[in-house]
């Protein structure tokens, strides 16, 4: 066992270098590090799960995301493997669960607008393109220098999320 900082910090460093193309690599570097961390380990899961998503094993990654959030994410985490889970559910044609999974779930500074950017994608492939841009406009009005009572206004006249 080591110390989660140092560890985090060698996350930190395999994901800065980590090339999707060469998923064998990717996949033992990653399983050296879950090595070691205790089994279980909501932290280690999580990142074993972006691993096999990061080089398009999404539905192989789809289960240890559900893992990872029941075993006890820190909130940063667990709103990372939230979105990750969303995308993966997306990517494998399941864009209802993904709705429904990023509409329970509140924002988190760590991620910021990332929740409404993935959950208008969904939107678009669950076939609400109107409240897909929605979300979108939602979440990008308030970054605006101008314009945010107009977009606002339109905004709002777009369907919402069934």
């Amino acid at each position: 066992m080591t110390d989660v900082a140092a560890w985090d910090r060698r996350v930190e460093e395999f994901w800065a270098t980590a090339d999707g193309s060469d998923v064998d690599g990717v996949l033992t570097s990653m399983n050296a590090l879950v090595a070691e961390r205790p089994a279980g380990d909501a932290a280690a899961l999580m990142e074993w799960a972006g691993a096999h998503d990061f080089v398009g094993l999404e539905a192989e990654a789809i289960p240890l995301y559900r893992e990872a959030i029941a075993a006890g994410l820190d909130p940063e985490r667990e709103a990372r493997a939230v979105l990750q889970l969303a995308s993966s559910l997306r990517n494998v044609g399941q864009p209802d669960a993904a709705v429904e999974l990023l509409q329970a779930t509140a924002g988190h500074p760590a991620v910021g607008a990332a929740r409404d950017a993935f959950l208008a994608l969904a939107l678009l492939d669950a076939g609400q393109p109107g409240a897909a841009l929605r979300v979108a406009l939602e979440a990008l009005t308030p970054t605006l220098p101008a314009y945010r009572s107009a977009l606002t206004h339109y905004a709002s006249q777009l369907p919402s999320a069934e």
